[in-house]
């Protein structure tokens, strides 16, 4: 948390008690959604998703406020939530964490300016490219062959790009990644600052990040402009509720309001809403003994899958990630997937040519746990006698002989927008070596 902000009532819930009231009130609706409050529902669709979700399934009435002009109860709990997550500014996303980077992008950059930003990124910022015809300056992050993943982004690598483009208006980057790799952000942020840009950071998979001493440094404490975060991802809230979060004068807000309309939908769920104020008063209440229980149980999966022959576990800056190299085994990461999900119940967020991602978080429990660590060391006995994926022959892995990130071309044949708007044809993979990607 920022302790350089005024302390709110973060027991205070005020989206979720409004939404509550108005769920319980019993009235004739003549509104959307055509359900109305569940009663034009089937049975079956009702037993799935409960009574209360559909009389909780309400537009912006007035008591409920708007999300894109709010001055009440979403303000209220936006407020809240900036104070916990340590922000001087916070919206909530019922678009996910991609309308904020979208929104981000067309915030800082127009047609022709220059974004700097890291191959890696997700697809959210090639989308904002293509919305904003912002040109790319594409760095590279570090790259483990043995692991197959993209690590960190070098304060150097972004010095060099910065002195090699000084006209580029933002740099967007992605900390943490997919495995919990963070970059020196604080470094990043001074010389992005030293330009008198703003730092974007995608920091969709690191929300929980402001709750515990024991995690890495959030990116607004860093010092980034704009932190977009996903908080279904690891918190509490559903599939699809994210928040974007601000500080500083480098960002016009106004504008960023007016991006954020372009990119989210004039009908926002408040289910959605509702259960970002609800994780929100959670981890603000009650975060830093939810993520003392969440190391621990991680350190517990980290120690006891390192012990088993053929597997190796990523350290990385956030413990909560559970990265494994499968490849020892002579198996793809794809393979052992299906069969943990199959054959032992255990299905992971991420596989990979050579490995296994899985995200721990504070739904699990130490009977999860067990049942992973069951079903890898089964996988383990299994395939410990095979070929290590590493000295069998696959296309599709990169190897030392492969082109380097590094050392691929850094001009683009087309900005995202052209190579959108462009004509396209379907080839094979192999036909397409050389092309332009559509």
């Amino acid at each position: 948390m920022n302790d350089g902000l005024v302390r709110l009532n973060q027991h205070a819930t005020p989206l979720v008690d409004a939404l509550q009231n108005c769920a319980d009130r019993r009235n004739a609706a003549f509104y959307t959604p055509g359900h109305k409050r569940g009663q034009g529902v089937t049975d079956r669709h009702r037993q799935l998703f409960g009574d209360r979700s559909f009389r909780a399934d309400l537009p912006e009435l007035p008591e409920l406020d708007n999300l894109f002009a709010p001055e009440g109860v979403i303000l209220q709990a936006q407020q809240l939530a900036a104070d916990a997550f340590g922000a001087e500014q916070t919206w909530f996303l019922a678009n996910g964490s991609t309308c904020g980077i979208e929104a981000a992008i067309l915030a800082t950059c127009g047609p022709g300016d220059k974004l700097i930003l890291p191959r890696n990124v997700h697809s959210s910022a090639i989308s904002g490219l293509i919305l904003s015809g912002a040109v790319p300056v594409y760095i590279q992050p570090s790259h483990s062959t043995e692991w197959d993943i993209a690590l960190d982004i070098s304060p150097d690598t972004l010095e060099a790009a910065l002195a090699e483009h000084p006209d580029a208006k933002a740099v967007l980057i992605v900390s943490p990644t997919y495995q919990g790799i963070c970059s020196d952000l604080s470094a990043i942020a001074h010389i992005t600052h030293r330009h008198n840009i703003p730092l974007i950071v995608d920091e969709a998979h690191g929300p929980h990040f402001a709750f515990h001493p024991d995690l890495p440094p959030t990116a607004l404490s860093a010092g980034a402009d704009i932190a977009v975060q996903s908080i279904h991802k690891v918190l509490s809230a559903f599939t699809q509720a994210a928040m974007l979060h601000t500080q500083g004068n480098r960002i016009d807000r106004t504008r960023l309001s007016q991006s954020l309309q372009l990119t989210q939908s004039t009908s926002p769920s408040y289910l959605l809403l509702g259960s970002l104020d609800a994780a929100r008063y959670q981890m603000a209440t009650s975060g830093e003994a939810l993520m003392s229980k969440t190391l621990a149980l991680a350190n517990y999966a980290h120690q006891e899958i390192a012990q088993l022959p053929g597997l190796t576990v990523l350290g990385s800056g956030d413990r909560t990630r559970l990265t494994i190299n499968i490849s020892p085994l002579g198996i793809t990461g794809f393979d052992a997937d299906e069969i943990l999900h199959t054959k032992y119940g255990v299905t992971c967020e991420l596989p990979a040519l050579r490995t296994l991602t899985f995200i721990i978080s504070l739904g699990n429990t130490l009977a999860d746990i067990d049942r992973l660590i069951q079903g890898l060391t089964a996988l383990s006995k299994q395939f410990s006698h095979c070929q290590n994926l590493t000295s069998i022959e696959n296309p599709y892995l990169f190897t030392p002989s492969s082109p380097h990130p590094q050392r691929l071309s850094r001009v683009e044949a087309l900005t995202p927008r052209q190579a959108f708007f462009a004509p396209k044809q379907p080839l094979p993979l192999q036909a397409a070596i050389g092309k332009p990607c559509a």
